[in-house]
């Protein structure tokens, strides 16, 4: 099983760097409008849906491919979201990315529950799956955080999040080389 997900180590490492790079874009232009954000957020969440969708195809994974497609549904939910709803709320905005998170994160920990049974090293899935449920709770905690702090807890999030799973690629990918053929 290790070496099938170790096939595609580089899907995650992909799906972390898509991450940091929309949370540096987010540090960068702190001043963004909610139309924009909404828009980039979007284009994050359409990016994620289609790895989490490739990755469920390919069949390259330990975790069910049904969970694959739920999250990458998950995601393109949200990306419709923020496309057909440009003009949505900062606080609408803050509970659909809040739900993403936290449903994101729950299967985050839930697959490294599952792998810490076939190899070390789960603990970066783990840790980004609560990141992401950390994140989701705080925007649930606090709605009415300006649009500036909103920004830059988003891009905080995505930054970490997407080391966490750059980690967990370069870590997936070392464990494969080490696995041989049964």
């Amino acid at each position: 099983m290790l070496r099938l997900i170790g096939r595609s180590w580089w899907l995650i490492v992909l799906r972390g760097v898509c991450a940091i790079l929309f949370g540096l874009i987010a540090w960068t232009w702190p001043g963004v409008t909610l139309h924009t954000l909404v828009l980039l957020w979007g284009a994050y969440a359409f990016a994620d849906g289609v790895f989490a969708f490739a990755v469920a195809i390919s069949g390259r994974s330990a975790r069910p491919w049904w969970v694959l497609m739920l999250e990458g549904l998950i995601s393109f939910g949200a990306a419709a979201a923020a496309f057909l709803y440009p003009g949505i709320t900062a606080v609408v905005l803050l509970w659909v990315i809040a739900a993403w998170a936290l449903v994101t994160g729950a299967v985050e920990i839930a697959e490294a529950i599952q792998l810490r049974k076939e190899i070390e090293g789960e603990l970066w899935l783990g840790l980004a799956g609560l990141a992401s449920m950390l994140f989701g709770l705080v925007l649930i905690a606090r709605p009415s955080l300006g649009a500036l702090a909103v920004v830059w807890i988003i891009g905080s999030y995505a930054v970490v999040f997407g080391v966490l799973l750059v980690l967990l690629g370069f870590r997936v990918k070392a464990l494969k080389d080490i696995v041989r053929p049964a």
